[in-house]
């Protein structure tokens, strides 16, 4: 039988990330995630499309820079688990509440918006191949989403190399030469980059006119309409990787 991580988060984030480098709150042994989430623009049209990133993990200890490390004990990486991710089976524990309600502020009680606008919770994984030509390609696993419930529930994804299961990101116009194509079954035998837990895909909508708003990039040379996007609360419990025996 093979070996299997667990993050329970009873000792803090264990080298798990929020948003944009961001510390991750946890509580009582659970990590939360709470909107308002970055968007990350890095997949635009031409590429797949628009993420909001929860939470992240690094896997490759090159990977880990003094402020990642600043920021504690990478368990993943500490105790020797392989960025070798075929065909292990990860496991969540866990709760929450996303839709399009409009922005909270004083005496403003939101109508919710359940549907996310298309978006759903799905794992994304990303790593560095050698090609010809180099890149990195990023894949998320459209093909198993979770659900978000206001109850605790326990959900399993299994990480297959099967193509119909994932979808390749690809990158904005200016990003291809960085997050190019590849091929799911190279990136899960080393995902040496990081795994993330996703919202995706993302509307998109700009506050004013602009010419193109993908070739702009949103939130940083336009504003967006957050009605558009999703905002809520997704608790992690736990995080488990059982790696095939």
């Amino acid at each position: 039988m093979g070996r299997t991580y667990i993050e329970t988060f009873d000792d803090g984030p264990g080298g798990w990330v929020a948003d944009l480098r961001s510390p991750l709150p946890v509580w009582d042994g659970v990590a939360y995630c709470v909107s308002p989430w970055s968007l990350d623009a890095n997949h635009a049209p031409p590429g797949a499309g628009y993420l909001h990133l929860l939470m992240y993990l690094l896997t490759a200890a090159r990977r880990l820079s003094p402020e990642a490390k600043a920021r504690g004990e990478n368990r993943f990486l500490a105790q020797g688990f392989s960025s070798n991710l075929t065909n292990v089976k990860l496991s969540v524990r866990l709760r929450g509440t996303l839709d399009l309600a409009g922005p909270l502020c004083n005496y403003h009680k939101p109508i919710p918006r359940p549907d996310l606008g298309g978006a759903q919770l799905v794992l994304l994984v990303q790593g560095e191949v050698q090609g010809p030509p180099k890149t990195t390609p990023n894949f998320v696993l459209t093909g198993q989403p979770f659900k978000v419930t206001p109850d605790w529930s326990e959900q399993t994804v299994q990480l297959v190399p099967d193509p119909a299961q994932w979808t390749c990101l690809g990158g904005r116009h200016d990003m291809t030469h960085v997050y190019g194509y590849g091929k799911i079954e190279e990136v899960l035998a080393d995902v040496n980059v990081d795994i993330i837990f996703v919202l995706f895909p993302l509307t998109v909508v700009p506050v004013g006119e602009v010419k193109d708003i993908h070739h702009e990039w949103a939130a940083r040379d336009y504003k967006v309409d957050m009605a558009a996007l999703p905002k809520g609360l997704v608790m992690f419990d736990t995080v488990k990787i059982e790696y095939p025996g």
